[in-house]
Formats: C-alpha cells, sequence, structure tokens
C-alpha cells in the first residue's frame, strides 16, 4: 500500500466505456496521489492456467476496464489534467492473445493463440517468451483518460481527444501527460496496464497485466489543449538499444499498406532466423517491435519501417 498516497480506489471500482454521468468513485483536490488498482485488459478472463479455448470465450462486453472515474476539484471545460505517474506494482502474470477480428494483420491471422507470461515483479528482469527469447519490461497504462462532453456512453475501445486507450507504451513511471478538460471535474479514468509493448502493438495486445498505479493529479487553469501531451523525464527506448535492431520497411503510397507489409516481413525474417511459427512471430512483434514513420514527403511513396530489438536473442 502506498503509505505517501492521499486515496485508495480498489479494483471493484471500474467502469467500461465513457460517460459524462458517471457517478465519480472520489473526489480529490488538485496535488493529491491517488492509488489504483488496476485490472488487466480482459478484466480477469485471461491469465494464469488460460488456454486457447478461453481466448474463444471472451467476453467483449468486459474488456479494458478502466478504475474510476474521479472527480477533481476545481477542474472546468477548457482546463487541462496534469498527471504525473508516479509508480506501478506489478503482479508478475500477464498475457498476449491473437484475437480473431482484431489486430493489424487480423485477415492473415485467423485463429486465437495464446501466450502467459510469468515475469519477476519485483526486479522487472526481461520475461522469457515460451517459444523463443526474453523482452525487457516498462509497465505502463494503455488506457488513461478523462470524459468526453458529447452524452451518452461512449466505447472504452478507440482513442479519443481526451485521452482513452492511448496504447503509448512511453506514459510510464517519471511521465507527465496533459488531457483536455471537457466536463466539470473531469471523471478520470486508467487501466489497462501492460508490462511491455512496441509502438504499434500490432497483433492488437501486449503483455497485458493486472497491475496498481500510483499517480499525482494537478490542475492547469486555462490550459485549451485540443489532444494529450506528455512530457518524458529522460531516454525512452534505451531498454531495448543496448544490441542493436533487426529493421523490414514496406514502401508505397498508402501508410497503412506499408505498415502491414513491414510487419509482415519481420514476421518471415523471425521465423526464418529462430524458428517461430508466424503466429508467435506475430505476438512477439506486438510486445517489443516498434512500426515507425521513417519518411512520409518524398511523394508518391512514403517509408514505414518495423524495427525489432536485437537484445530479444542476445
Amino acid at each position: 500500500m502506498c503509505v505517501a498516497c492521499n486515496h485508495t480506489i480498489h479494483r471493484a471500482s471500474q467502469h467500461f466505456g465513457w460517460n459524462r454521468d458517471f457517478t465519480p468513485v472520489l473526489t480529490a483536490r488538485p496535488g493529491e496521489t491517488i492509488h489504483f488498482e488496476c485490472a488487466d485488459s480482459s478484466a480477469g478472463q485471461l491469465g494464469e492456467g488460460s488456454t486457447v479455448e478461453s481466448v474463444k470465450t471472451l467476453d467483449f462486453g468486459k474488456i479494458n476496464p478502466v478504475t474510476g472515474p474521479v472527480f477533481v476539484d476545481g477542474a472546468e471545460p477548457g482546463d487541462a489534467l496534469k498527471v504525473t505517474i508516479r509508480k506501478f506494482v506489478p503482479s508478475g502474470i500477464g498475457w498476449t492473445a491473437n484475437i480473431p477480428g482484431f489486430g493489424l494483420l487480423a485477415d492473415q491471422f485467423t485463429d486465437p493463440a495464446l501466450h502467459v507470461w510469468k515475469y519477476d515483479a519485483a526486479s522487472m528482469a526481461p520475461a522469457l517468451y515460451g517459444p523463443g527469447g526474453r523482452v525487457p519490461l516498462k509497465p505502463f497504462a494503455g488506457t488513461i483518460g478523462v470524459a468526453p462532453a458529447e452524452p451518452g456512453l461512449h466505447s472504452i475501445v478507440p482513442p479519443r481527444r481526451v485521452g482513452g486507450n492511448l496504447d503509448i507504451r512511453d506514459i510510464t513511471e517519471g511521465v507527465t501527460l496533459y488531457l483536455p478538460v471537457e466536463v466539470p471535474g473531469a471523471l478520470f479514468s486508467i487501466g489497462d496496464t501492460h508490462a511491455a509493448q512496441g509502438d504499434g502493438e500490432v497483433c492488437g495486445t501486449a503483455i497485458e497485466s493486472r497491475m496498481d498505479v500510483e499517480a499525482t493529479i494537478e490542475l492547469v487553469k486555462g490550459a485549451r489543449l485540443e489532444s494529450p501531451r506528455f512530457t518524458t523525464p529522460g531516454p525512452v527506448t534505451r531498454h531495448l538499444d543496448a544490441a542493436g535492431y533487426e529493421v523490414t520497411t514496406g514502401i508505397g503510397p498508402d501508410l497503412m499498406t506499408g505498415a502491414r507489409e513491414a510487419v509482415k516481413r519481420m514476421i518471415d525474417l523471425l521465423a526464418a532466423e529462430h524458428g517461430l511459427s508466424p503466429v508467435d512471430a506475430y505476438m512477439l512483434c506486438s510486445v517489443c517491435g516498434d512500426l515507425r514513420i521513417s519518411e512520409i514527403v518524398d511523394m508518391p511513396n512514403w517509408v514505414v519501417s518495423f524495427y525489432f530489438p536485437r537484445i530479444v536473442f542476445s
């Protein structure tokens, strides 16, 4: 338990979706630190002991629960919520799945697949990937945001101008995130915690893992943000850089096509060089490989690159 926290919100206080009319579970003053108990993105449906059959029976109405909402005293439309991530308390258990119909290459990977991870929650040493390799860990919250101004219930799945399912792996310990406030009190929530993810989360899941999060919430009056922004306290890729990268590319007039081609070529490379099955390579790419736009000015063709860290197999 966090001795420096002003409040704790337990895991049972979770919701699925965003709604300006949700009843807050807590009222906090600017400057207070809150301990959030967060569920994994399956709300506990997947975890230790799960099998591929568990993926087939997922209840999608319980996907991506977030803990909250928190009413922040004094927050008004036009302000920004300043959220500083203080600490993650990992569980040591996680999962990665290929969920049919979901992911960048959903048309090619149509069968469910599942890998259950066990990692050292104290040392956060690289986690063993059953088919081969060890993945460096970097905890973060995939879903973090406030309520939108539009009335009614809004899906938790897509990211929004007020945050939500951003899946930005660099919103981790020490980072300060700024979110546009659109409703009185902001109604802040957080969840969908990950132990690791590559930029792009290409198969649709990362190392999904239940964690607790400690965060300090402040206000910036009259900020007039149009979308989230964040500040990092230092380098963001050092945990993956040590042994360099293998890089594949997709080149053409469509960025989505280029992204798909770059990932497909990396899957082929990993399968050929490390003996992984295509779906295992696909899930591994999702938890530690990075999609990047390398060039977007030399018309009519753009370059998308996929970076896979060699440290995983070193």
